[in-house]
């Protein structure tokens, strides 16, 4: 069985992890990266979080992300080829153990599609924090409604997300 989504309190070390994370990104496939972000709710001061750092690194082009298997291997990510099926602008890379994953990587094209609306809506809950604070008591929400439901508690967000990105492209 699953273990069940839990939504933490915000940790001010979150930025931190994340600093120290991108350092070791780019020491290892600097050459390759174009950009790296901190994305995701731990990246939100104040804002509730799964404790997992969820890092956005940005290629020239997708293909690019192949040569940097093996040295992100090194830093102690697994590359998930089989979520490419859902997402196929994005190589997935994780860090941790099941139980306690500690990092997301997610490698797409700069400038994208996927970069864009990562960025829009993480800046957009930085700059407007009673939409971070309605995303918080969403999440928490749905953490108790669908328990080890991973894919019930992300299908469920999924409204609330859109419509922060589409406020945000109005800008």
């Amino acid at each position: 069985m699953k273990a069940p989504v839990v939504i933490v309190e915000y940790d001010p070390r979150w930025p931190a992890l994340y600093e120290a994370e991108a350092s070791a990104i780019l020491g290892a496939i600097g050459h390759v990266i174009v950009a790296l972000e901190h994305v995701g709710s731990t990246s939100v001061p104040g804002l509730g979080a799964k404790p997992i750092i969820d890092i956005l690194a940005g290629v020239r082009i997708l293909a690019d992300a192949a040569q940097c298997v093996e040295p992100l291997r090194g830093l102690g990510y697994e590359y998930v080829p089989e979520y490419e099926a859902e997402i196929p602008d994005r190589r997935y890379f994780r860090k941790g153990p099941p139980a306690g994953r500690t990092h997301h990587l997610h490698m797409v094209e700069y400038g994208g599609e996927f970069w864009t609306r990562h960025l829009l809506f993480r800046d957009y809950l930085r700059a407007h924090p009673e939409a971070a604070q309605a995303y918080d008591r969403l999440k928490r929400e749905l953490a108790a409604r669908f328990g080890s439901d991973r894919d019930g508690y992300t299908d469920a967000k999924t409204e609330f997300v859109r419509s922060i990105e589409a406020q945000a492209r109005l800008g």
